[in-house]
């Protein structure tokens, strides 16, 4: 049998080092750069540490964040053999790449962008430069792999958008084709709520489901999901429609498991504690591999630091040749 033949050109995406990753993490993304590493020539995924600044105050877990987030890629799939994986601040062309991004970006359009009110919302206190030229930052990740495709969630469909703008006036400006222009690859799961039911699955809410946690500490936060608020007791019939523990066996259940909780839990025949019960024993079940090929790596630590210097080494010879080309089209002495 043959091997799928694989899309042209290189998929690329990042995320900021959060430490250990959750479901939401794991659904809106991970799982994600899994399938796409079989899909594409070559994959690139990178830990964007340069990103956290705008918004960390302190770095002392910045580190162990990016050792976490690692560890939990690695045992969710990401394989150093399909993908390159590193580290952002190991690649100083990245930086490069965004000063010269900066020479063609209105001011304007980087105050417009929705994320960045709302970051203005969250940190009043700490409106920096870096946070001003974050989609700066964001496209010179991605176009200096010329990636031709960037899976992210539907909330980030403006950075993307922004990004093929930059490159256009790059490429307009300098008269050149050096850059591509990069095409969304929309996540197809939807937001993931946390376990109150009513936000983001979060960490700084502290709503969310490690996939690291044990599967006692996992029991605990399922136990504490918002289920359908107009079912107040074991009597009333339910709504699956609207209970997030529902969305979330329609995930990690079997079909059969599904069929019978929207058939029962609209007569009554089962409560949301056994409703509750069942998917926490799902979901252990499902993440019981993921949980023993993460002790496996994080019993040598130095294993997991090499994928990510091997990684940006390769990451690195491309930028170097990216930049390369950027500056002879832009006519630098």
């Amino acid at each position: 049998m043959t091997a799928a033949k694989k899309h042209k050109g290189r998929v690329f995406s990042g995320a900021r080092p959060t430490g250990r990753q959750h479901l939401g993490n794991y659904l809106g993304a991970i799982k994600n750069y899994v399938a796409l590493q079989d899909l594409y020539e070559e994959a690139i995924y990178c830990i964007v540490d340069i990103h956290a600044l705008t918004t960390v105050e302190t770095t002392q877990n910045l580190k162990q964040n990016t050792y976490e987030m690692a560890l939990d890629w690695l045992a969710a799939g990401l394989s150093p053999e399909k993908s390159m994986i590193f580290v952002q601040s190991h690649i100083p062309e990245v930086v490069e790449l965004s000063t010269f991004f900066s020479m063609v970006t209105p001011l304007g359009k980087l105050t417009d962008l929705p994320t960045f009110k709302e970051k203005i919302r969250q940190q009043p206190h700490n409106i920096n430069f870096g946070l001003v030229g974050y989609p700066v930052l964001m496209a010179a990740d991605i176009a200096l792999y010329k990636a031709v495709a960037v899976p992210v969630g539907i909330d980030q469909a403006p950075h993307i958008e922004f990004t093929r703008e930059v490159v256009r006036s790059f490429n307009y400006r300098y008269q050149t084709k050096v850059l591509v222009e990069p095409q969304m690859k929309a996540t197809q799961i939807p937001k993931v709520m946390g376990i109150d039911g009513e936000n983001k699955m979060s960490k700084s809410l502290d709503n969310h489901i490690e996939l690291a946690a044990t599967p006692e500490e996992t029991q605990q936060r399922v136990m504490q999901m918002v289920t359908d608020p107009q079912r107040a007791r074991r009597s009333d019939p339910g709504n699956p429609d609207v209970c997030n523990v529902f969305t979330m066996h329609k995930i990690f259940s079997s079909d059969g498991d599904v069929q019978m909780i929207d058939t029962e839990c609209r007569q009554a025949g089962i409560g949301c504690v056994d409703c509750k019960k069942l998917f926490a024993n799902n979901l252990n079940t499902h993440l019981e591999p993921f949980r023993t090929r993460r002790a496996e790596f994080n019993q040598n630590p130095d294993q997991v630091w090499e994928v990510l210097v091997d990684g940006g080494q390769r990451a690195r010879t491309i930028a170097k040749q990216t930049i390369a080309e950027v500056k002879e089209a832009i006519g630098l002495p």
